[in-house]
């Protein structure tokens, strides 16, 4: 009698905890339980990162332009990189929107371990909603950008620039979950081995730096081909690179784009996904007695 009793209780529980048997157990039903927590988790970062400055979510629009305006000045019109009919400024502003959603998302979730140790060794939430809600949250900032993207884009075909959308476009969500996928992959990656190795930590920005060099962000692949072709394939063989690179062909006609090649950029990141999530599963069993 007491055995069913006991039974009984334990239907009765609404949760129950209970160590994890492999790393890459997954429970996508818990995840999805605590979504009221990743939508606060997200409400937070985008109220709270400009929280008490001048401009507030306005940096959300001046760091994209100020950004193009500099490289225009920089490598267009001082270094004499072409960016044949499509204006420079639109086409740096194409490339620095897209590169700011991977940066953002890279350098956002690759402190998760270290920026939130406290309220993970304190109360119990499936971990990787916390990178989920960084991804999130960015892609709310990148649909800003992208829109003043679009009334720039508008200006200058008013203008009479030549350049229009094609049918490439229908890649487009393809280029932004691939982006999410490599940026929050390696995110937690590199959030996983700053848990015992702290110098890691002062290497991320200034790595970021040197990938945004070698990603097209300013420059043309073919550019790049045809003025240092021993080194032309650390532009070509980029996925980040492809994945501007193929943005720009989509809204500007500038550039090369192949489905072939998209499509393998897009798988290649769910498998950057698939390792940096067993890596990042394997480290929450322990990472508390690290950090």
């Amino acid at each position: 009698m007491s055995k069913a009793r006991a039974e009984v209780k334990k239907d009765q529980w609404l949760f129950e905890i209970s160590p994890k048997r492999g790393i890459l157990e997954i429970d996508l039903k818990e995840i999805w339980s605590y979504r009221d927590l990743l939508l606060l988790f997200v409400k937070r970062d985008i109220a709270t990162v400009y929280k008490q400055t001048v401009l507030g979510p306005l940096w959300f629009l001046v760091q994209p332009l100020l950004t193009s305006v500099i490289f225009t000045l920089i490598f267009n019109n001082l270094a004499g990189i072409s960016t044949g009919a499509v204006p420079s400024y639109l086409f740096n502003l194409a490339g620095v929107s897209m590169w700011n959603y991977f940066r953002e998302c890279l350098t956002t979730t690759s402190s998760t371990f270290t920026a939130n140790q406290g309220i993970f060794s304190k109360v119990y939430f499936p971990r990787v909603i916390v990178p989920l809600s960084k991804v999130t949250s960015n892609l709310v900032k990148f649909g800003i950008q992208l829109v003043i993207f679009i009334a720039f884009y508008i200006f200058f075909v008013a203008k009479g620039a030549a350049i229009s959308p094609n049918m490439a476009l229908l890649a487009f969500p393809l280029l932004i979950i691939a982006m999410a996928m490599y940026g929050l992959g390696f995110g937690m990656i590199l959030t996983s081995l700053t848990t015992k190795y702290r110098d890691l930590t002062h290497l991320i920005s200034f790595g970021v730096q040197l990938l945004m060099y070698v990603s097209a962000v300013m420059y043309p692949i073919a550019e790049v081909k045809q003025k240092m072709p021993n080194y032309a394939w650390l532009v070509a063989y980029n996925p980040l690179a492809l994945v501007i690179e193929g943005f720009r062909y989509m809204t500007l006609g500038e550039g090369s784009f192949a489905w072939a090649s998209t499509l393998s950029v897009f798988a290649a990141s769910i498998v950057i996904f698939m390792v940096g999530l067993l890596i990042f599963n394997k480290t929450e069993q322990n990472f508390i007695d690290t950090v």
